[in-house]
Parts: structure tokens; C-alpha cells; sequence
């Protein structure tokens, strides 16, 4: 399956943002079970989109240090 790269590029975001919403709505609902749910929910999306956006960021600068050019070019 392929998504569009602004799609792809936003996704960590959408997450960190899901997983705030969610950890404020376990802070403001007064009932027994929904705020339990959302709290577990919106630390594992808060969580996700952090790991997702530093994986991101430490592939490309990686990348950034190797040379691009293949092997055979170097002959």
C-alpha cells in the first residue's frame, strides 16, 4: 500500500496529536471506564508518533552521511 508523501510526512504528527486529544479527553470525561481507555490509547498514539517521527529523523540523517553512488561507480 502507498500514501502520498504529504500524508506520509504528516502521519507522526496526526498521531502526537490523536494521542493529546485523547490523554486531555481522559482528563475532562467523568465517567468509570472511558477515561481509562483513553489514557491507555492516547499514550500508545502519543508514544507511536514519537518513536515514528525520531526513527524519521535519525534514518535520514544517517543517509545523509553515506555516499550515494553505487559501488560499480567507484571502479
Amino acid at each position: 500500500m502507498w500514501i502520498s508523501r504529504p500524508i506520509y510526512e504528516l502521519l507522526p504528527y496526526l498521531y502526537m496529536l490523536a494521542g493529546a486529544g485523547l490523554l486531555a479527553g481522559a482528563w475532562l470525561i467523568e465517567t468509570e471506564i472511558w477515561p481509562s481507555i483513553f489514557l491507555g490509547v492516547g499514550a500508545l498514539s502519543l508514544m507511536g508518533g514519537l518513536v515514528l517521527w525520531l526513527r524519521r529523523k535519525d534514518y535520514r540523517t544517517k543517509q545523509a552521511e553515506y555516499d550515494s553512488r553505487s559501488l560499480d561507480d567507484k571502479i
